[in-house]
């Protein structure tokens, strides 16, 4: 049998164009979210380094300064001394859940950037339940914090976690409540939908104007979901040591402490997108026409000014929240509770309810 070494080779030649086609693609689907999960890297630096400074300004002293220019390296130093210490596991405690928990809160939040648009349709994942999809990924970050309570054979590790749970439902259902408030108002739920829909009247068709009551609900709400002051008892050094984390070094303590900032800057996006337009550039409708088509001619142009935007609103934001920090003092948990039952829900059920017929008499 005679073999034609001119059809071997086509055939060799088809089949390795095949599989660099097959290897094109697989790198096509992680470049975007290695992208994204540098970006996010990079963003939680910037965010420590901040609080740093902001907080070395309230209290009038000095902030970081010798590691890195202005002390930027600061937080990639306490990140690395992390990962060389000694990762201790307590020797009466369920090692499966010490170990799980904080990886289940740090993939939790991380998994909640794959909805969030950056810039004009710049998101990983537009889906039709874009916040809701959410609501309830994040709702599972506060079950890792209550496996490492438990995980950890600690009394204050176990109050910790409990509190983590009970504060976490306890602001779930007000936040949920006005995030369906904003779907009833773009008539969707998807991220880009209530963007583009915030857009078209510029500057005053945010739904920060539109849902005032909604914004400082969704504001609050937020921040007790980080667990930042004055809500962080789950980690309440006067009273828990430090909550969950007291059992924890290394490695593992230093997830807790990106899985905080982690949920930070996703909240911080969240109100940008919800309530502040997203990338839009907040001028009037009038204008906006010219600038879409500019944005048309030069798209990489027109991306960077949007995710520079989209940037802006939220450490806007983030400023507030480390101002926060340090201007109020922590509350009691009982009051944390009654704060979250007995005036956030009644008032954010009710901006739902006026919501909805507002939308039902203006059709």
């Amino acid at each position: 049998m005679i073999i034609d070494t001119s059809q071997v080779q086509d055939i060799n030649s088809f089949s390795r164009l095949e599989f660099l086609k097959e290897v094109y693609g697989i790198l096509w689907v992680l470049v975007p979210i290695l992208t994204t999960v540098l970006g996010i890297t990079i963003g939680v630096l910037v965010i420590v380094w901040l609080e740093r400074e902001i907080s070395a300004g309230i209290q009038q002293r000095i902030g970081p300064e010798y590691a890195g220019p202005l002390g930027v390296l600061q937080a990639l130093a306490d990140g690395t001394k992390l990962l060389f210490k000694e990762n201790l596991l307590p020797s009466r405690g369920d090692t499966r859940l010490f170990s799980i928990g904080p990886s289940i809160a740090v993939i939790s939040i991380l998994l909640s950037y794959s909805v969030i648009p950056f810039g004009y349709h710049l998101v990983l994942a537009d889906l039709h339940i874009g916040v809701f999809l959410w609501i309830a990924i994040s709702s599972v970050a506060p079950i890792g914090l209550l496996m490492s309570g438990y995980g950890s054979n600690n009394k204050y590790s176990f109050l910790g976690g409990l509190r983590a749970a009970a504060q976490s439902i306890s602001y779930e259902i007000p936040l949920t409540l006005c995030v369906l408030s904003i779907s009833l108002l773009s008539n969707s739920s998807s991220t880009v939908d209530i963007v583009e829909a915030q857009s078209k009247y510029g500057f005053w068709g945010w739904n920060l104007w539109r849902q005032p009551i909604g914004f400082v609900i969704f504001l609050i709400s937020s921040l007790a979901e980080c667990e930042r002051l004055p809500f962080d008892l789950p980690e309440a050094e006067e009273e828990l040591v430090a909550g969950y984390q007291t059992e924890y070094s290394g490695i593992k303590f230093g997830l807790f402490y990106v899985a905080s900032y982690l949920n930070l800057l996703v909240s911080s996006l969240f109100v940008t997108v919800l309530y502040l337009g997203g990338w839009d550039i907040s001028i009037p409708y009038i204008f906006g026409y010219e600038l879409f088509e500019i944005t048309k001619a030069y798209e990489v142009f027109g991306m960077t000014i949007s995710i520079f935007i989209t940037l802006a609103k939220t450490y806007l934001f983030l400023f507030i929240s480390i101002a926060t920090r340090w201007t109020l003092p922590r509350l009691r948990i009982d009051q944390l509770l009654n704060l979250g039952w007995k005036f956030l829900l009644p008032i954010s059920l009710g901006n739902l309810l006026l919501t909805t017929s507002f939308q039902l008499f203006s059709l």
